[in-house]
């Protein structure tokens, strides 16, 4: 049911987009680290609904539906906030445009493999490019004016949040080429499967 606790925490999510961006916006030392700190508790709730469904034996097919279209929003969301503010500097935007092609590929093949009834798992290294991820673009939201707000503005925060990014990517591309090689085989292994049906008929 959408009202599980699991689902709640999922569109949660969804729902942290609108007062990131409205937050990010302010472009105050302030409203940077609020936004981070929504950025935050946003990225955690993708690990605290799975833990919970899996407590609780609680899975759904709506849960699973929208787990990973929230992630794909929150994401695309923050890059393209800290791309058009010019918060990334040029090469930081490359390893954002990495995520954001492997995020569209991957949702091509969940969606092929899904009409042929295939699921496409996640795997650990998935896991930990997540959590990479999440943990560099909410630095880079914090930034260095955010770190100022809290009296770190010693920290380089936003080239350590880049450099995060940069570990994402080079994970986003293994994962990416993984699930692609996986899409690949299931495509490769239905045409053959075409091909004999079609042999027999004429035969």
């Amino acid at each position: 049911m959408p009202t599980d606790l699991p689902n709640l925490l999922t569109l949660s999510r969804i729902a942290a987009i609108p007062l990131l961006v409205g937050l990010m916006f302010l472009r105050t030392p302030v409203g940077d680290i609020l936004a981070c700190a929504v950025f935050s508790a946003a990225a955690l709730t993708d690990y605290f609904d799975g833990k919970i469904a899996r407590e609780r034996g609680s899975f759904t097919a709506f849960g699973r539906m929208l787990d990973p279209i929230a992630d794909k929003l929150l994401v695309g969301a923050a890059l393209m906030l800290l791309a058009g503010m010019d918060r990334l500097s040029p090469l930081g935007l490359l390893p954002a445009i990495v995520i954001l092609l492997r995020e569209i590929l991957v949702s091509g093949l969940r969606e092929y493999l899904a009409g042929i009834k295939i699921g496409l798992p996640v795997t650990r290294l998935a896991k930990w490019k997540t959590g990479f991820q999440m943990g560099s673009i909410g630095t880079i939201v914090a930034g260095n004016s955010g770190a100022s707000a809290i009296m770190l503005d010693f920290l380089p925060v936003s080239w350590l949040g880049e450099a995060g990014l940069w570990v994402a990517a080079a994970l986003t591309l293994v994962t990416g080429w993984d699930y692609m090689t996986a899409g690949m085989r299931h495509a490769a292994a239905e045409d053959g499967a075409r091909a004999a049906r079609e042999g027999n008929r004429a035969g």
